[in-house]
């Protein structure tokens, strides 16, 4: 596959930072949204503001509202309360042939009877174009996107990368001000996932265009977003970017979606302190009372290992409690290629062991092996405390 590049930018194309737009207003505001489907509410009081030229990932699980809020954006399933600005501009009831964007679905959808630059060309024969421009623009979509030389292919004749690819080009082929995304990764193989996924982000830093993205894989989120919002039950958990979202979670939800976690049942200390087994661990500032139940968090990678002073005779468990840090026995270890995980094991942690990884140059510095003993640290700065969630309903 050919990477997009700036010598593929149009003339009519424009560069604008996700990062550093200084517009007044966001470009896309949502508010105060709700969607129901008879009984069932889908989105409950969502409001939201995008800047223009961001990517932004709507990640969650299956169910959790993320594709019912993009169609409501796209006026797919128009909303049953609330607001959709686009560019100042109330576009809430408009249908969706009179709002300005381009979408990307899952299927391609592209048409198999029309070759691939028929297919491009498509959305083009009504704007008023003339024969010529249309070819112009789509040999330059074609050259964008890497695939000059497949035009007169059919979709069945490319692979799954390449019939998104030209979906993208279809997507944008009028300059849409919005790009809107529907999981249009999900269906092909990983390794073509993650190219494509970064040619992806290129294009879109390239032209500028606000885009929104539905995905249910975080590693694709956390690649691509310039910001993400998690969404669980309709509603937003959280709004960051992917280093906030996944290094200072503000929910269990999120910190437990977002990566690997670790979860202890524990009560709140004093002075920020959390307590399990009888351990008292320094953790993250939380303001939970003394005495109340919580939930103790923390990444395997956070966890830092440490050799058995043998010599040491303090407790069998307990070592340097103002470092965090305890006595564990290593129950099993999974090599996953760049680190080891270990599974490890010590009273304190209740009923479920924790899990830690650990680099190679690390286990093999330290001589790990299953079944042997090792102290494990639990850095106050990385040791999070949640509020402990209530029985289902």
């Amino acid at each position: 596959m050919n990477t997009f590049n700036d010598a593929n930018l149009s003339h009519g194309a424009k560069r604008i930072s996700p990062v550093t737009s200084t517009a007044s207003s966001p470009y896309l505001e949502i508010e105060n949204l709700w969607k129901a489907f008879g009984k069932f509410v889908a989105l409950k009081d969502v409001t939201l503001h995008i800047n223009e030229g961001e990517l932004v990932c709507f990640l969650g699980p299956s169910g959790c509202g993320k594709t019912t809020l993009l169609r409501a954006i796209a006026g797919l399933d128009l909303q049953s309360q609330g607001c959709v600005r686009q560019g100042g501009r109330d576009v809430s009831n408009l249908p969706p042939s009179q709002r300005d964007f381009g979408i990307v679905f899952q299927s391609y959808a592209l048409f198999p009877n029309l070759t691939i630059e028929k297919n491009i060309a498509f959305g083009l024969e009504n704007t008023n174009r003339s024969k010529a421009q249309i070819t112009a623009r789509v040999d330059e979509l074609l050259s964008l996107v890497g695939l000059a030389d497949q035009r007169k292919k059919y979709p069945a004749q490319l692979s799954g990368g390449q019939q998104q690819r030209i979906a993208l080009a279809r997507a944008i082929a009028t300059n849409p001000g919005l790009l809107l995304l529907d999981e249009p990764l999900s269906a092909l193989d990983a390794k073509v996932r993650v190219h494509l996924r970064h040619e992806i982000k290129e294009l879109q830093r390239q032209l500028g265009v606000t885009t929104v993205m539905v995905t249910h894989d975080q590693e694709e989120a956390l690649a691509m977003a310039d910001r993400i919002v998690v969404m669980n039950n309709g509603v937003i958990e959280q709004v960051g970017t992917p280093t906030e979202i996944y290094c200072e979670p503000e929910t269990l939800f999120v910190a437990d979606f977002i990566g690997e976690m670790n979860k202890i049942p524990a009560t709140a200390g004093e002075s920020g302190a959390v307590v399990f087994g009888g351990a008292e661990m320094s953790a993250l500032a939380h303001d939970f009372a003394p005495g109340e139940e919580i939930i103790a968090a923390i990444r395997p990678e956070d966890m830092i290992p440490h050799a058995v002073n043998r010599n040491n005779h303090d407790p069998e468990d307990v070592i340097e409690t103002e470092r965090n840090a305890l006595r564990v026995v290593v129950r099993e270890m999974e090599f996953l290629g760049s680190f080891w995980r270990c599974r490890l094991q010590n009273d304190r942690f209740g009923a479920d062991d924790l899990f830690a990884d650990f680099s190679i140059n690390a286990v093999r510095r330290l001589g790990l092996k299953a079944g042997g003993s090792m102290i494990v640290e639990l850095p106050k700065g990385r040791l999070m405390a949640f509020a402990r969630p209530g029985p289902a309903k």
